[in-house]
């Protein structure tokens, strides 16, 4: 099971194993406070697209199509998450962006449900 949670929500037993989906770590966040098990940050979108995007509602299918662009060339880290999920009973990609919608791990989240 994948499941999607901003890193500042409350941590409970069902998150499982706890993924950081980020580049950069979150503001404000301490890595006691944010009980990560593994900061996966080479599977984030490049400094490139993630600037490019900035979060904008009006890029985000063109920010989509390149992210899964940007993840065909990491095939090997989402294979780690897909095996990741299958060793725990639930997996949770963690983020920060303020949109539950439109971010990356949204769409890393589809991959990895599309591809089990």
């Amino acid at each position: 099971m994948v499941k999607l949670k901003r890193i500042y929500e409350k941590i409970e037993k069902g998150d499982g194993f706890r993924v950081l989906v980020d580049r950069l770590w979150p503001r404000g966040m301490s890595k006691e406070t944010a009980r990560v098990d593994l900061w996966l940050k080479e599977i984030a979108p490049s400094n490139e697209l993630r600037k490019w995007f900035g979060h904008e509602l009006g890029k985000q299918e063109e920010f989509v199509r390149r992210y899964q662009q940007e993840l065909e060339d990491k095939q090997e880290l989402t294979r780690e998450l897909k095996k990741l999920a299958q060793d725990h009973k639930s997996l949770t990609l963690l983020y920060s962006a303020k949109d539950r919608e439109h971010n990356q791990a949204v769409v890393l989240a589809k991959l990895l449900v599309k591809k089990s």
